[in-house]
């Protein structure tokens, strides 16, 4: 492990963790030389009250924070959390500490001074930077102190648990017993070292836009290649779905934009309660009725209340699609790949969810709006159409038709050749119902959002052209995020590659008494 020097900032490396996610161990122990020569002396670091921290000294990946930072007789002690209920990547960090994986740390700073020694430098001042959670520490002594597998630090000052006695024990390396470089070796590091400050001196040139994690790059390079040449790298980075084929999980930046993309298509989502599940089917019980409560005389008996349920139960559909790109694509032109992917994807995904939410029958899809039973219904009065006479005062109605609460979270469904109709309509003193839009927001109808969605029906005999509610009665349930299976057979002979995506995704009322269906009859 050699000390690496960006924009000035140096990189020294240990780390150390526990179950719950919090975090503690040293980051740099007194009396030591890193594997480069290097060594700190006690008073050297500008004890900043936190910092930043990260995995392998990337950016992008912050997993936590370092919240107590202390220079002991031991060396710097640091003490923090990983957020492993918010970053996934901190939850995957953790679960490499406990499994003996990874379990140094890593400290990044700029020498303020420094003096030069027959083996590297004695570090007098810095500024401390980040400190990183690494698998390679530039010092061996910087270590993680973690609960049960993660290796630990024999240091009294830094432990403050028992648990973390438990851990495995090695001796801190120390100038005495620090392994001797030979001198071709120590002049080859000067000289780097030496080359990447001069470097660090110059005016940097800075790249615009977002970091691309290890995921998202074995990602691009599965799309591009294939699993067969990929390197073991690359291929451990992928997450395997239940395919038996061979799929592979999109990293999780690849299927939250999947999903971005869907809401800004498909406006029901963004009102829907939305949640994954790890089942096949989920089952929700839902109350039919509740006690009842009656006026007792003194003496008389008690008067029972029969709390009745019934079960919602909702199951998990595949909905898929794929995609052809040539191998010449590929080879001279993918640099965007993921990108144009991504937009078929999401562009066919969105449509026939869209569709399932409101239409769907339940059979191989979703269960949709306009066929669950138990929303009340609002008639028109005409058989065709909307009443020629005051329809202001139909909607005016089909507001009033749902409990307070859920009315004042409601929002109007309908489509963009309704809306136009419904724009129309005044009230009784000549203003219009529709209040415009306003920097970026949606119309308001009575005071509440209109969404405009598509797959509402036109107006029609028998048809549903509006809804209102509150959308949280109905559940979106997510089951298996998007998965791609990479094909280079089928199409072979053509010279093209399939792409298969899948995902498994379900939806069904839960709350029927929290919306109202607009129907044209009389």
């Amino acid at each position: 492990m050699t000390e690496i020097t960006l924009d000035k900032i140096e990189i020294k490396a240990t780390v150390a963790v526990t179950e719950t996610g919090e975090i503690e161990g040293l980051a740099w122990p007194f009396g030591t030389i890193d594997q480069v020569g290097d060594q700190i002396e006690r008073g050297a670091f500008d004890a900043p009250a936190s910092v930043a921290m990260y995995h392998e000294h990337d950016p992008a990946q912050t997993i936590g924070v370092w919240s107590s930072i202390t220079e002991t007789e031991a060396g710097l002690c640091c003490k923090g959390k990983l957020l492993v209920h918010d970053v996934p990547r901190a939850r995957e960090v953790a679960d490499l500490i406990r499994a003996g994986e990874i379990g140094g740390l890593s400290i990044g700073f700029i020498t303020k001074s420094a003096q030069r020694t027959n083996k590297g430098r004695s570090i007098r001042a810095l500024s401390l930077r980040e400190i990183s959670v690494v698998k390679a520490p530039c010092n061996e002594g910087a270590m993680v102190l973690s609960l049960k597998t993660a290796p630990n630090v024999v240091n009294e000052e830094c432990m403050t648990t028992e648990a973390t006695a438990t851990a495995t024990t090695e001796a801190t390396p120390t100038i005495a017993n620090a392994p001797t470089l030979d001198t071709k070796a120590l002049d080859k590091i000067t000289a780097r070292l030496d080359s990447l400050e001069a470097k660090a001196a110059r005016p940097g040139i800075h790249v615009t836009g977002p970091a691309v994690t290890t995921e998202q790059k074995a990602f691009g390079s599965f799309l591009r290649v294939g699993n067969d040449r990929l390197d073991d790298m690359d291929r451990k980075a992928l997450t395997v779905s239940a395919n038996a084929n061979g799929g592979f999980l999109a990293p999780p930046d690849y299927a939250a934009e999947l999903l971005k993309l869907l809401r800004e298509q498909n406006p029901f989502r963004q009102y829907a309660r939305v949640m994954s599940v790890e089942a096949p089917e989920i089952i929700f019980p839902r109350r039919v009725s509740g006690t009842s409560a009656v006026w007792t005389d003194e003496g008389a008996d008690m008067t029972e209340s029969n709390m009745t349920f019934e079960q919602v139960k909702i199951a998990n559909h595949e909905l898929s699609t794929f995609a052809v790109a040539s191998n010449k694509l590929l080879e001279d032109n993918a640099y965007d790949l993921e990108g144009e992917l991504l937009a078929d994807f999401a562009e066919d995904f969105a449509a026939k969810e869209a569709s399932a939410f409101l239409k769907g029958d339940g059979v191989g899809k979703p269960k949709g709006l306009l066929n669950a039973t138990g929303i009340a219904e609002i008639k028109t009065g005409v058989a065709a159409g909307f009443p020629a006479a005051n329809p202001a005062d139909l909607l005016i109605t089909t507001f009033h038709a749902i409990p307070t609460r859920h009315a004042h979270n409601g929002v109007w469904m309908m489509n963009r050749r309704t809306l136009a109709e419904v724009r129309k309509w005044k009230d009784a003193q000549g203003r219009y119902l529709v209040i415009d839009p306003q920097d970026g927001a949606p119309s308001l109808l009575l005071g509440r959002p209109v969404v405009e969605c598509p797959d509402m029906p036109d107006v029609a005999a028998g048809a549903y052209p509006i809804l209102f509610g509150d959308l949280t009665g109905y559940r979106v349930v997510d089951r298996v995020g998007l998965s791609v299976l990479r094909d280079p057979y089928s199409l072979g002979s053509k010279s093209q590659v399939r792409f298969i995506a899948r995902r498994r995704v379900g939806g069904d009322v839960t709350n029927p008494d929290r919306m109202v269906k607009v129907k044209v009859s009389a």
